[in-house]
């Protein structure tokens, strides 16, 4: 999942989907150095997770439940950033690091960059490749090794308000530029409405690279085994062209220049002053707990396309669990990794039912429970039957080595757009300069990436 902006609305939220933690305090491993110690003749192997996914207590008591041979002490240590920091600290100390940990798409290469992640591939990870949608795949394997199991993504779609829509008689738009002509329709008949709001936070930055992703932009070209080679190429004609885009619908007064990740869009979302979001396929949940005054209001439409007819897709956002070095267990932990949501359809149900995951495991992806589920809050529509057919259509994205200071520098330059101070199509000129300048800092040989 990609944290869904807004920290201290989001911490609260997952704070207390998650009870807290059920692991209790620090330990839930073992030994007082974090690292599991006990001997599996002597009973179950305990291994220790760190994860914030909402909800997560149920899945690991199912998990606990239905395993003879390994538990699961959980922690929750932290929401993105916050476990992050607590884990590089750990695996650069030597000891307080989880058996497991939850880690972001995006933070993946980060984190393979200490060396302190296990090639699980031995322990029988690569054997699972085929249950899982190949772009997930792809970006936690490097050939045969294999760094991480992928849990849920976020294809992104266009959830959008009917009962605007209706009053208004606007076309559902299947294009950019028929999104604008709605736009437009919807300013002069509603001068307080936008059709969405455009401006993100680091924490947001994600939703930006979900629509470069869908406009053909591949920024980086990353595989660890080729290291300190990178691509980098963060200013490219389709990335413009979606900044150009919507760089004139700020101009023109159709975007409202707020930050997608903060509480003044989320407020705008529940009160009508956007027609649209442009979601990730966690988005349905979270919007029928952020805007609950508009059930039934909300419907779901493909994201509109560049090309008349085309079908190409970005996606915000996902996780995984991979496996740090400091295990004394590998074999269990990588069973977890493996298991812990796996094809389990329990286990899915709370992810799903409870915690609005979307899955990156085909047979649950494509399972007829979670296609054919019907969401009370968009009218009874089976919003599935538009994400999942996203999630299928998604092709290859790296990640880079270094995607917090490139989300950082995009969410300044963004912000520089919106006030002026540089061009938009400028501004990733900038944001090229200032990241390719930060790698080759960092000790990368840059080149640039292989675009689509």
């Amino acid at each position: 999942m990609r944290l869904r902006g807004g920290a201290l609305l989001l911490a609260g939220l997952l704070a207390a989907a998650c009870g807290g933690g059920g692991g209790g305090g620090g330990g839930g491993g073992g030994g007082e150095d974090g690292k599991n110690t006990q001997n599996p003749a002597a009973g179950p192997v305990h291994v220790k997770v760190w994860a914030w996914y909402p909800e997560f207590k149920d899945v690991v008591a199912h998990f606990n439940a239905t395993h003879k041979d390994v538990q699961v002490d959980w922690v929750q240590a932290g929401i993105g950033q916050d476990e992050y920091t607590k884990l590089k600290t750990a695996l650069k100390a030597g000891s307080g690091a989880p058996d497991v940990v939850m880690l972001e798409f995006q933070e993946l290469p980060t984190i393979m960059l200490t060396k302190h992640l296990l090639d699980i591939g031995p322990y029988g990870a690569g054997s699972v490749k085929g249950d899982y949608a190949e772009w997930a795949w792809k970006q936690v394997s490097d050939g045969d090794k294999v760094y991480a199991i992928p849990v849920d993504g976020g294809p992104m779609a266009m959830l959008y308000r009917k009962d605007v829509f209706d009053k208004y008689k606007l076309p559902i738009p299947k294009t950019w530029d028929e999104y604008r002509q709605v736009a437009e329709k919807l300013k002069q008949a509603a001068p307080d409405r936008f059709i969405s709001a455009f401006g993100i936070s680091p924490d947001a930055a994600g939703w930006l690279q979900g629509l470069f992703w869908q406009a053909g932009s591949r920024p980086y070209t990353y595989s660890y085994s080729k290291l300190p080679n990178v691509g980098v190429t963060l200013n490219d004609p389709n990335a413009k062209k979606v900044m150009e885009y919507w760089g004139g619908m700020v101009r023109d007064k159709l975007a409202d220049p707020t930050s997608t990740g903060g509480t003044d869009f989320y407020n705008g979302l529940g009160s009508g002053k956007y027609a649209t979001y442009l979601a990730a396929g966690w988005g349905p949940g979270y919007l029928s707990g952020i805007a609950k005054q508009t059930a039934g209001k909300w419907r779901a439409a493909p994201l509109p396309q560049w090309t008349a007819g085309a079908n190409d897709h970005g996606d915000w956002g996902g996780s995984t669990f991979a496996v740090t070095d400091q295990t004394k267990h590998p074999k269990e932990a990588a069973k977890v990794a493996m298991e812990l949501f796996g094809t389990d359809k329990e286990a899915w149900k709370i992810g799903i039912d409870k915690a609005f995951l979307f899955p990156t495991v085909n047979p649950i992806l494509h399972w007829d429970y979670f296609l054919n589920k019907e969401y009370e809050f968009f009218g009874g529509q089976k919003v599935n039957e538009i994400f999942v057919p996203t999630s299928d259509a998604l092709g290859r994205f790296d990640w880079s080595p270094f995607q917090d200071y490139a989300y950082n520098t995009l969410t300044e330059q963004v912000g520089a757009a919106v006030k002026g101070t540089v061009s938009w199509s400028g501004a990733l000129d900038q944001l090229h300069a200032k990241v390719t300048t930060y790698a080759q800092q960092q000790g990368f040989t840059v080149a640039p990436s292989a675009q689509q």
